[in-house]
């Protein structure tokens, strides 16, 4: 090899395949065994969003309704000219896209979380999963020794792109049932530093934590919030289901954006309470960070800068159509996104009821054996064997389908490398169980679940 390959080769890294896209490689030949057998598929397994919410039917008549009310109250409206919202849809556009989408989303989710949203501090990514990568892209590009702080365990994706870089390293902290453990944190922190690294944010997802399966405290988040002051570090709060929550209205946790918004970098993504496939989301922060010795700039400044490198043009279309969804069937502003996702929750939260209910009836007498986390919000809840005999690696969940037809995922992981290392049975005694997806609408939907977490149930206790 010349010099020349051998330094792009040293530059990069074969990182393991994340573990919900290895599941998704070997299920069809799963599946097959299972067919084999006679068996049906139970789903328990994929996070995504569950097709009874998002039949896009009456989305696209809204929406076409929406955009002939943005024609007909154009300010000109001479015939023969072309409505600006529509040249805007299929030209080029500025790298936040439209001011009129910022705007309305700005209004609704500040009143909703109660912080005077800026506009202008908005700018649109591809889900929330471009907001990480906007995030991660900007601290990586100087070339220092970087240390990214996050849970474990934590969500995959962030896991697969915080170590595309050479230069960064993951320090995860153990959690316990309110969040990232204090004393932990600290450690990590000054930990990577000592080590000469950068550390630039905290990566969390404080409400219905993917893989976790719970919401951080109130307390709890205030606590981390004292520690990244004290440490002048930012919060990246990933939070695709903050809507998606089953917590009662006047015990919702506040995200950290409405905290403390200048410590705070928030990503949203339209993804769950509208549609996953348009990709439409938004990061936000009113965060300044200090360039020089003698020079502090808006964070904001350097994300677009970021994000205008990477994707110049947003495809304004699909953000006037999340715009849509800011207003009612009257074309008249909602005053805020519940009533967006109260459709969602109501399904989402049977199903979350249909799961607890199942554990409990089937695995509740034997508290001893087994346990299970309460999800506050989101798809998940993780589900634990109190018998070190028992390893949940990837010969036991490829078992589970073969002979019992029951797709889930391992934990093992969804816990960063430094976590394992810490601890090499991190993850083996615990399984991700999903109540969000099923191929089945309305009655079959609630029985299918039914019976997937009764087969679930049946299969554990003959183990």
């Amino acid at each position: 090899m010349d010099g020349k390959k051998a330094l792009i080769a040293s530059s990069l890294r074969k990182e393991p395949v994340s573990v919900t896209r290895k599941m998704a490689a070997a299920l069809p030949e799963l599946r097959r065994l299972a067919a084999g057998k006679g068996l049906k598929i139970h789903h328990l397994g994929a996070g995504y969003p569950h097709p009874e919410v998002t039949d896009p039917r009456g989305f696209l008549e809204h929406k076409t309704l929406y955009f002939e009310h943005l024609t007909k109250t154009a300010s000109d409206t001479k015939l023969g000219i072309i409505p600006e919202y529509l040249r805007e849809s299929y030209a080029y556009t500025d790298t936040l896209g439209p001011v009129s989408v910022r705007k309305n989303f700005a209004r609704v989710y500040g009143a909703d979380w109660e912080f005077p949203m800026k506009p202008e501090n908005l700018i649109p990514t591809i889900g929330a999963s471009g907001g990480i990568n906007l995030m991660c892209s900007l601290f990586e590009r100087p070339g220092v020794e970087i240390a990214y702080i996050t849970d474990a365990p934590t969500y995959a994706g962030f896991i697969t792109r915080a170590q595309l870089a050479n230069q960064t390293n993951i320090y995860s902290v153990d959690m316990d049932s309110e969040g990232p453990i204090i004393e932990q944190l600290i450690c990590q922190i000054e930990s990577a530093r000592s080590n000469g690294r950068l550390v630039p944010f905290y990566y969390t997802i404080p409400d219905g934590h993917n893989p976790g399966g719970f919401s951080f405290s109130a307390k709890r988040r205030n606590e981390i919030i004292e520690v990244m002051r004290n440490y002048d570090i930012l919060i990246l709060e990933d939070a695709p289901y903050v809507y998606i929550s089953y917590a009662e209205e006047n015990e919702r946790p506040r995200p950290f954006v409405a905290l403390d918004p200048s410590r705070t970098v928030h990503l949203f993504t339209g993804s769950k309470i509208g549609f996953p496939g348009p990709r439409v989301g938004f990061l936000y922060t009113e965060a300044n960070i200090e360039i020089s010795d003698e020079e502090i700039v808006p964070l904001r400044d350097l994300l677009l800068t970021e994000s205008s490198s990477d994707i110049l043009f947003h495809n304004p279309e699909a953000l006037y159509a999340f715009e849509s969804m800011l207003h009612d069937e009257n074309m008249e502003p909602l005053p805020s996104l519940w009533p967006v996702a109260r459709e969602k929750q109501i399904i989402y939260s049977e199903n979350r009821n249909i799961i607890m209910q199942g554990l409990s009836d089937g695995l509740g007498k034997f508290p001893e054996r087994y346990s299970w986390t309460i999800p506050q919000a989101g798809f998940f809840t993780v589900f634990r064997f109190h018998d070190s005999k028992i390893v949940t690696d990837d010969v036991f969940v490829n078992w589970l389908v073969s002979e019992y037809g029951i797709v889930v995922i391992p934990m093992f992981d969804f816990y960063p490398e430094d976590a394992r290392l810490r601890n090499p049975q991190a993850g083996l005694s615990e399984l991700r169980l999903s109540f969000c997806f099923s191929e089945s609408f309305g009655d079959d939907r609630r029985r299918d679940l039914a019976d997937s977490i009764k087969a679930f149930c049946d299969a554990i206790l003959r183990i």
